[in-house]
């Protein structure tokens, strides 16, 4: 699948609309950002399923600024519409597919427990309490495994 431009018109449907999303905000002037897209693009074709949108920050100011980005390329995840990775900087492609994978992963009824009590705290007037991050994926149950199959 090609990247997705998205736009003011189309961020929020598309962010709302899909399971994961990748958001890649780039600039043209930016030397990483153009490195950076043939490895999105790359993840694009690798993973179909998968959401790539692409916004051009120079035609969408008004949006790049309610997002707050100020560095590029900034690389947003967004789970079942929930913003749930934001960094700034050139991603090579095997640090991409582990922020892919980590996103497929998310145990999101404890981000959703996270987020809920952060929101109360807040509505309260009390700072919130720094808490772990939601638990990613770990190791597999079952002994490990290492090397050819066999050895």
């Amino acid at each position: 699948m090609a990247t997705v431009t998205l736009t003011q018109q189309n961020f929020q449907q598309v962010v709302s609309a899909n399971h994961i999303v990748l958001v890649d905000w780039w600039a043209g002037w930016c030397g990483p950002c153009r490195h950076f897209a043939p490895v999105y693009e790359a993840s694009s074709e690798l993973h179909p399923e998968i959401v790539h949108g692409k916004v051009d920050t120079e035609a969408e100011t008004a949006l790049t600024a309610s997002a707050q980005v100020d560095r590029f390329p900034t690389l947003m995840a967004f789970r079942e519409g929930l913003l749930v990775f934001n960094q700034a900087g050139f991603l090579p492609a095997a640090d991409l597919e582990e922020v892919v994978q980590q996103v497929r992963w998310l145990d999101m009824d404890e981000v959703r427990r996270q987020m809920t009590g952060l929101l109360q705290a807040e509505a309260q007037g009390q700072p919130a309490a720094p808490s772990a991050p939601p638990r990613t994926a770990g190791p597999a149950h079952g002994p490990a495994r290492y090397g050819w199959p066999g050895l």
